[in-house]
């Protein structure tokens, strides 16, 4: 007669809970590996979202990558509400079919960051992809303003650790936000102000677009900065904002 294993699987249960544990971070993490929203670390080079210690202050930003409607009546509204400072991450190419935009917003006073030459994630290029396409934005950009940049926001925001390394061997900071308007979506005005205004605090770092696929970023905007005001902020740059802050060391989605 043959026997009758019997499994206790009570006594089990805590083995199976950590090794489905350990399966599911293993997972997440091969996900995240080539895509890093925003990553930091205390050993290296560190992507900017927000500042920790920023004195009531927040940071205005626009990536600009196509069309040439929406830029000038975004920059009159910043100047309206006589906001001194403000980036504007644009896409190298962009810059090249408009210079008169972008001298409209350098002469502004706003600063101009890179958002990398080709509209391509850097997460799916090599590395001397990579490389290339920052020096020729650096290159274009400086032809047109007289400056070089140092800030870098890449394509979709998306960045690897490798994407750090390669950046800070150009001499350029990774910029991310930390507050995010999703006024690409269009989702009305109402809703850019909320989305703009609920979460934002002390430090922190606004994403808009004046791209003409953009459509109600210009009529939200007067409410926003009116609101930030009656909040008590005051508008930074991004070099500001780090030069009060130390970069956080840990992944924030």
């Amino acid at each position: 007669m043959k026997g009758i294993w019997v499994i206790n699987l009570s006594k089990w249960k805590p083995v199976l809970f950590i090794c489905v544990a350990a399966l599911f971070v293993a997972s997440w993490l091969v996900i995240q590996r080539d895509y890093v929203p925003v990553f930091s670390t205390p050993d290296g080079p560190q992507a900017f979202y927000k500042a920790e210690d920023s004195e009531q202050k927040v940071a205005l930003t626009f990536n600009i990558s196509w069309g040439e409607h929406n830029v000038s009546p975004i920059v009159e509204v910043l100047q309206q509400h006589d906001v001194e400072h403000a980036t504007f991450f644009l896409l190298a190419s962009w810059a090249e079919t408009y210079p008169d935009l972008v001298e409209e917003i350098a002469d502004a006073g706003y600063t101009i960051g890179s958002h990398g030459y080709q509209y391509k994630n850097y997460t799916s290029l090599d590395e001397a992809q990579v490389v290339q396409d920052m020096r020729r934005s650096k290159q274009v950009l400086e032809e047109l303003t007289g400056e070089t940049p140092t800030l870098l926001r890449p394509p979709n925001g998306a960045f690897s650790p490798k994407t750090l390394e390669l950046a800070d061997q150009q001499s350029m900071d990774i910029i991310h936000w930390s507050i995010n308007s999703y006024d690409y979506e269009n989702p009305g005005t109402e809703t850019i102000v909320k989305n703009s205004l609920e979460q934002t605090g002390a430090g922190d770092v606004l994403l808009f677009h004046a791209s003409d696929s953009v459509k109600q970023t210009a009529t939200a905007l007067p409410k926003i900065l009116k609101g930030l005001k009656q909040d008590g902020y005051d508008f930074a740059t991004i070099e500001e904002l780090m030069s009060h802050t130390d970069a956080a060391n840990e992944e924030v989605e």
